[in-house]
């Protein structure tokens, strides 16, 4: 009975206070969470994986290609309407190089049609791009990579990040905050000037996993334990700690 009205009252919760939250162990369901891959996919591919985990059996495989049209996503459109928090176990095969390339994205409705607010890697360190303008978070100067930090290899790591409707970027890696990867009032970030130009605000309709090259980088990233909300859930919320 308890259970019951347990479900019953988060059924009734608003829209804007929902969480979506995926460990695969059930499989992929491919209605919940579709493949995305804008304009084309040559070579790209998504797959239920039980070779490797965070936690239970299953995780997300993506096999990335090179060049633009080897990308591939699969992800959700059910985000909060307001602040929206993501986190997600995220394993890699190779380290990210000096090359642009993203590992999330998302559409941007802020930034106009089919554009998208991506988070990868460029000059060996995670960063954000918005491209509409091209603008990076941080700046790629050589203080703004090392404001960043590498996203290591082989194992997996709890990636978090925040995107509030004043504008606010928040990341954490690991449970640790990445200075340059963070754009807030009252912080200052003295390698967000590429970034602060701009007065857009985020205002994304989905959030996407896998991976995109600007050049000939091709990788393998698996994707577990998933959560998207309306408040921060944190690396030992819903899942064993790595």
């Amino acid at each position: 009975m308890f259970r019951q009205t347990a479900l019953l009252a988060l059924a009734l919760l608003p829209f804007s206070l929902a969480q979506v939250s995926e460990g695969f162990e059930n499989g992929w369901d491919q209605t919940a969470w579709p493949i995305y891959a804008t304009d084309c996919n040559q070579g790209g591919k998504v797959s239920l994986d039980s070779s490797t985990a965070h936690s239970g059996k299953n995780s997300i495989r993506v096999d990335g290609a090179g060049g633009f049209c080897g990308h591939i996503f699969f992800g959700t459109t059910k985000v909060p309407s307001g602040d929206v928090y993501v986190r997600a176990y995220v394993k890699a095969s190779k380290a990210l190089t000096d090359s642009h390339v993203s590992f999330i994205t998302m559409p941007d409705s802020a930034q106009g049609t089919k554009k998208h607010l991506r988070i990868g890697g460029q000059s060996k360190i995670l960063m954000y791009n918005r491209e509409s303008d091209d603008a990076t978070l941080p700046d790629l100067s050589p203080q703004g990579i090392a404001a960043s930090t590498a996203l290591p290899t082989g194992t997996w790591q709890c990636f978090e990040y925040h995107l509030g409707t004043d504008g606010t970027i928040e990341t954490w890696l690991n449970s640790n905050a990445i200075a340059g990867l963070t754009s807030k009032a009252g912080v200052t970030n003295s390698n967000a000037a590429q970034w602060q130009k701009s007065t857009i605000k985020p205002k994304i309709t989905g959030v996407y996993f896998g991976w995109e090259s600007y050049g000939g980088d091709t990788n393998t990233f698996w994707y577990d334990d998933i959560a998207v909300s309306s408040s921060r859930v944190g690396c030992s919320v819903g899942s064993p700690a790595p």
